[in-house]
């Protein structure tokens, strides 16, 4: 059976409300992993639903692109390890705000813990034990592992819920959508897009305008 990430047209099929990625962090911390990955785990998460980033964006991350100690902290995202528009366009140099906020999805402390207690000092922000790296695939691995453990179900575009196997890195960034469309105030389809980094406000619209009609 198809993935509810897979759609006829380009329209988000699946996304988290607050609450399941909520549980998301909570099953990052329970004793089904190991103790040198459950922070790291809760911080891939926390990352993923702050910033909307791709997953080959994350991968490529490095510590020093994050700047936690700034008011307001924030991460600078260079142009090289953004994806590519398909169009003449480049992307641009980023500074994306990061998360503070403890009663909502603060990803600065999550940030700071997995960094004082990491199991290899390395420059990647997501080093894996077999490379310099972890790749597309290990982190989509941890997120099915989470969303497993918690049995969280995606809202689906046709109105019902998926199973946990249908929750990828992808879900995460149509949640920030989600979020910001829903759960906070004033947000805009442009802001989405800035958020999101979309090429134009026509790729916003076509992945998110039927939110506003949830």
């Amino acid at each position: 059976m198809a993935s509810a990430e897979t759609n006829s047209n380009t329209r988000a099929a699946a996304w988290l409300k607050p609450g399941q990625v909520r549980d998301l962090r909570t099953a990052a911390q329970s004793d089904t992993f190991q103790p040198y990955l459950r922070d790291r785990n809760e911080a891939i998460v926390a990352m993923l639903y702050d910033t909307g980033l791709r997953v080959g964006e994350l991968i490529q991350l490095d510590v020093d692109y994050l700047h936690l100690d700034d008011d307001p902290p924030y991460l600078a995202i260079p142009a090289h390890i953004q994806k590519d528009y398909p169009t003449d366009r480049s992307p641009n140099y980023e500074e994306m705000n990061l998360a503070v906020d403890a009663s909502t999805y603060d990803t600065v402390s999550r940030l700071r813990s997995y960094l004082n207690n990491r199991w290899r000092d390395s420059p990647a922000l997501l080093p894996s034990r077999q490379a310099d790296r972890m790749t597309t695939e290990s982190v989509r691995r941890v997120v099915e592992a989470l969303a497993e453990q918690a049995d969280v179900r995606p809202q689906t575009i046709e109105g019902g819920q998926g199973s946990p196997d249908d929750v990828t890195p992808h879900t995460l960034r149509h949640s920030v959508a989600y979020r910001m469309l829903h759960e906070e105030d004033d947000y805009t389809l442009y802001d989405v897009r800035n958020r999101l980094r979309h090429a134009t406000i026509k790729t916003t619209e076509d992945r998110y305008d039927h939110f506003d009609r949830i």
